[in-house]
C-alpha cells in the first residue's frame, strides 16, 4: 500500500470531526496530503495557494475546500518567513473524516446524503458569496460546540455545500492526481519549493529535473502526471499569478513587474498575461 506524505492530523481513528487553529509566522508550507477533506477559513496572511493544476494565490476572508488525499500546500509569501518580519498568519480548519463512520456511511438511511456530498467534494473549491458568509459564521463559533453541538454544526455546514451554486466554484479544471507514495510526495515538494524559490528567474528544465534526481524526460512525465501541466506551463502560472498581485497591490509600472516575475521581454509577458486571464495587464490593473 502506498504511504501518504509525511503529515498527519492529530485525532482519534474514530472522530469524524476535527478542529484545528493555526496561528503563527507562517502556514505549513511542505506539499501534503491527509485522508480527511478539508474545509479552511483564511483569517490572516496572504501567500500563494497549490493543488493540483490549479496556481493561485489566498487572501484573508478566503475559504477553501478540499476533497480527501489531494497534495496541496498553503505556502505564506516571502516576507513572512524572514527573520524581522512582525507578519503573521491565521486560519480555522475543520477536518471531515468520512471513512471514520466506517459501515455507517452507507447502511445508515440518513448518512446517504453525507455519501453524496463526500463522492462531490472531488477536488478543490472556493466558497465565494452567500455560502461563503453562512459557512464563515459557522466555522468562528466552531471552537465553542462539543459534542452532539458539534455534530450538529459540522452537519450544517455539509448541508450548505450546493456544487450546483456559482457561489461553490471549482478551482481544477481536470481530475487531481491523489494519493502520492512517500517517494514521489518528497520529490514533489522539493520540486516545488524550487520553482517557487527560482520562479522570478530562467530555471532551465536540467536544474528542475536535478531537483528530482530524474532525467529530463523522467521528470517532463512525473510532473505533468500530477499537476496535469508542462513544467513551462507552471512556471508561467506562478508568474502571472505574481504579476496579477503586484498589478493590484503596488504603482509599479507593467514593464518593471514583468522583470520582476521574471520574464525576459515585455511582449511575452503582455501575451502570456493575455492568454492566462483573458485580460491585459492594464487592464487587470483597472479592477482594482
Amino acid at each position: 500500500m502506498s504511504k501518504v506524505i509525511s503529515f498527519q492530523i492529530p485525532k482519534s481513528e474514530k472522530t469524524f470531526i476535527q478542529y484545528q487553529e493555526d496561528r503563527g509566522k507562517h502556514f505549513y508550507d511542505k506539499l501534503h496530503q491527509h485522508p480527511q477533506a478539508q474545509l479552511t477559513l483564511i483569517l490572516e496572511g496572504r501567500g500563494q495557494f497549490l493543488v493540483g493544476d490549479y496556481v493561485g494565490r489566498f487572501e484573508p476572508g478566503e475559504v477553501f475546500l478540499l476533497g480527501e488525499s489531494i497534495p496541496h500546500v498553503f505556502r505564506s509569501d516571502g516576507d513572512y518567513f524572514k527573520n524581522e518580519s512582525e507578519l503573521t498568519v491565521a486560519g480555522n480548519t475543520i477536518f471531515f473524516d468520512f471513512q471514520a463512520l466506517g459501515s455507517a456511511l452507507k447502511e445508515v438511511e440518513e448518512f446517504h446524503e453525507l455519501v453524496k456530498i463526500s463522492e462531490k467534494i472531488n477536488g478543490c473549491f472556493q466558497l465565494k458569496g452567500d455560502i461563503r458568509a453562512k459557512i464563515t459564521r459557522l466555522i468562528n463559533g466552531f471552537g465553542d460546540v462539543s459534542g452532539i453541538n458539534k455534530l450538529q454544526q459540522s452537519l450544517a455546514i455539509l448541508s450548505l455545500l450546493d456544487f450546483t451554486s456559482e457561489d461553490v466554484q471549482p478551482l481544477n479544471k481536470v481530475p487531481v492526481h491523489r494519493t502520492m507514495t512517500e517517494r514521489d510526495g518528497r520529490r514533489m515538494d522539493q520540486v516545488m519549493r524550487f520553482i517557487l524559490d527560482n520562479s522570478t528567474r530562467q530555471i532551465t528544465l536540467e536544474e528542475v529535473a536535478e531537483q528530482a534526481y530524474m532525467s529530463k524526460e523522467a521528470f517532463c512525465r512525473f510532473f505533468k502526471l500530477r499537476t496535469r501541466r508542462t513544467f513551462t506551463q507552471y512556471v508561467q502560472q506562478l508568474r502571472i499569478t505574481e504579476a496579477k498581485k503586484l498589478l493590484l497591490e503596488t504603482d509599479m509600472g507593467i514593464s518593471g513587474i514583468s522583470y520582476q516575475v521574471g520574464f525576459q521581454t515585455l511582449s511575452h509577458f503582455n501575451k502570456t498575461f493575455k492568454n492566462l486571464t483573458g485580460m491585459t495587464p492594464k487592464e487587470w490593473r483597472k479592477l482594482e
